[in-house]
């Protein structure tokens, strides 16, 4: 599994295209499965956080500081903001800004990918795992939609490279039922599923109760 973010851009922008495709047609007026956000909210943060990532590129490619959001109460308020314009309108703004942020990306130089930027949480990483946490963003909050797109439908490199994040929870060896260890955690007790479903229940977007062994409580995931 490559860390390339070249090569990840390449899976973020099919995982955008399968995003835009379920939002044909689909009402975001309905509640999501993020608490207390409709759909609209879950599209409106997906864009604006497109252009917080194009800040963090031009911050890498600059050297000068511009942090993803100007601050986290305006954050929250342009997700708000946006959350009750008609559909074809957050689409539209959905699909511009992916667009702007694969330019920026497209558009960066070799050596700026190691500049180090703070996400909106405040963690430093290196550019070069913007790419990844976008994509990141991307797959998990199209299931946050609730309109058939589920953790099943992830490509299984993204479910397996959710294994091994480094904002994984480390809480158990986790294995397939054909017995293959795909994380081994000392100490831990042992919990066995399909890969995808394993990558569901640690970020959250799964009970865990299609799993099997003795499952611990997580960390809220990221």
């Amino acid at each position: 599994m490559t860390a390339d973010p070249l090569a990840l851009n390449a899976e973020l922008e099919r995982a955008t295209t399968r995003l835009l495709a379920t939002l044909e047609d689909l009402d975001l007026t309905r509640p999501s499965l993020c608490p207390g956000w409709t759909r609209g909210h879950v599209v409106t943060h997906l864009a604006r956080n497109a252009d917080a990532y194009v800040n963090l590129l031009t911050w890498a490619r600059t050297s000068v500081r511009t942090p993803a959001y100007a601050s986290p109460a305006a954050r929250d308020a342009d997700i708000e903001a946006g959350a009750g314009r008609p559909a074809e309108v957050q689409r539209a703004d959905l699909a511009a800004a992916a667009t702007r942020l694969a330019t920026a990306i497209d558009a960066l130089p070799a050596e700026s990918w190691s500049a180090v930027v703070a996400l909106p949480s405040g963690t430093e990483i290196p550019a070069a795992r913007l790419v990844w946490s976008r994509l990141c963003e991307v797959e998990l909050h199209h299931v946050d939609l609730d309109a058939a797109y589920r953790p099943s439908d992830w490509p299984e490199a993204f479910s397996r490279r959710i294994l091994h994040d480094p904002a994984t929870p480390r809480a158990a060896t986790l294995t397939t039922p054909d017995g293959t260890t795909l994380l081994a955690v000392a100490d831990a007790p042992t919990v066995t599923g399909e890969v995808h479903a394993l990558a569901a229940w640690l970020t959250g977007r799964s009970d865990g109760t299609d799993l099997t062994g003795d499952r611990p409580d997580l960390e809220a995931w990221k």
